[in-house]
């Protein structure tokens, strides 16, 4: 596995995850040490300790609620689940993030996991955040990575069950959502935030029910304090009602990746996979400058797919220049 990805792994770790998580962990070490990498292997193992120790010292009781026992809410017409759950070990959790944004990241993470020492003090942890930047830049996946490090049950609203096209149920659905959710710690992701959150003052033929989701909506999160969080995301915030952002306790912007976060990318999606001597990552980190993340994963892999199936014993130039011509016009 890329060194990256093992330390991102590894200071994700603690002692509030699975005893076969760890041992798991010390496996790892072990066999990155047999392998002659002592240095990765010392700093795995100096990585997991801190964690342990510093995890030690929070508060009992933060182990995060089992699922079986939670009911999701369905609409009372057509009784389809307002939202769906997506089980921990499929959550996408590995990324290539800019430091600020990481930062930030972590720095959510870091206060829920001491929120009873915040509450000690009168404060509270972050817990309802607005995701925004272009579209395929990660800020699902971010929501998805946010629940996999704390080890949090992950749920996505499903929009098609909330909005109804009868007047207030749509408005009541969210309301039964949120409220259900208030003593369940998980992460609910709001995809697409925009297709409720528009502003009240944009024309529309639904204005009425515009007005009463949005009114709606700022009062649950202005009263929202649950033991989970909320995450929405968009890239459309220009059309967010202005009033909806002062309702979120922190912005996070993920923007198209840069230079080198491209060029980890690449490393990445062909980390399994042997390149010809002649593709050079630089030149083609250069290329993909001002695509998407999701459109870059997907150059890399439609190349690694054109090798296979041609029974290529490597990726070549070719491969990649094929891809990077086919997915030009979809980045515009």
């Amino acid at each position: 596995m890329n060194q990256v990805l093992l330390t991102r792994l590894f200071k994700s770790i603690d002692s509030n995850q699975s005893k076969a998580l760890i041992r798991v962990a010390y496996s790892i070490i072990d066999h990155e040490k047999k392998k002659g990498h002592t240095k990765l292997a010392d700093k795995l193992n100096s990585i997991l300790l801190k964690n342990l120790e510093e995890a030690e010292k929070e508060p009992k009781g933060l182990k995060v609620a089992k699922t079986q026992n939670f009911q999701v809410p369905v609409d009372r017409r057509y009784r389809l689940p307002l939202a769906n759950h997506i089980e921990h070990e499929y959550l996408r959790h590995e990324m290539v993030l800019s430091e600020d944004v990481e930062t930030k990241i972590l720095r959510i993470e870091k206060e829920y996991l001491a929120r009873e020492r915040l509450a000690h003090h009168g404060l509270k942890p972050r817990k309802r955040i607005l995701l925004y930047g272009p579209s395929g830049c990660g800020k699902s996946m971010a929501g998805e990575k946010i629940a996999w490090d704390l080890g949090l049950p992950f749920y996505k609203v499903r929009f098609d069950s909330i909005i109804s096209s009868y007047l207030g149920e749509s408005a009541s659905n969210l309301s039964k959502l949120l409220e259900s959710m208030e003593d369940f710690p998980c992460v609910l992701l709001l995809d697409e935030f925009d297709i409720i959150g528009k502003q009240r003052n944009l024309s529309s033929n639904d204005v009425g029910e515009i007005h009463r989701i949005v009114n709606i909506l700022l009062g649950l999160l202005e009263e929202y304090d649950g033991k989970g969080i909320l995450i929405a995301t968009t890239n459309l915030e220009g059309s967010l009602d202005k009033a909806l952002f002062r309702r979120f306790d922190d912005f996070i912007k993920l923007p198209k990746p840069e230079l080198n976060q491209i060029k980890q990318i690449l490393k990445i999606s062909f980390s399994a996979l042997k390149l010809d001597k002649k593709v050079s990552l630089d030149q083609y980190a250069k290329k993909l400058t001002g695509f998407s993340y999701a459109i870059i994963v997907k150059i890399a892999n439609d190349a690694a797919k054109h090798a296979i199936i041609n029974s290529k014993e490597a990726i070549f130039t070719q491969d990649l220049d094929r891809a990077l011509q086919e997915n030009k016009a979809i980045n515009k």
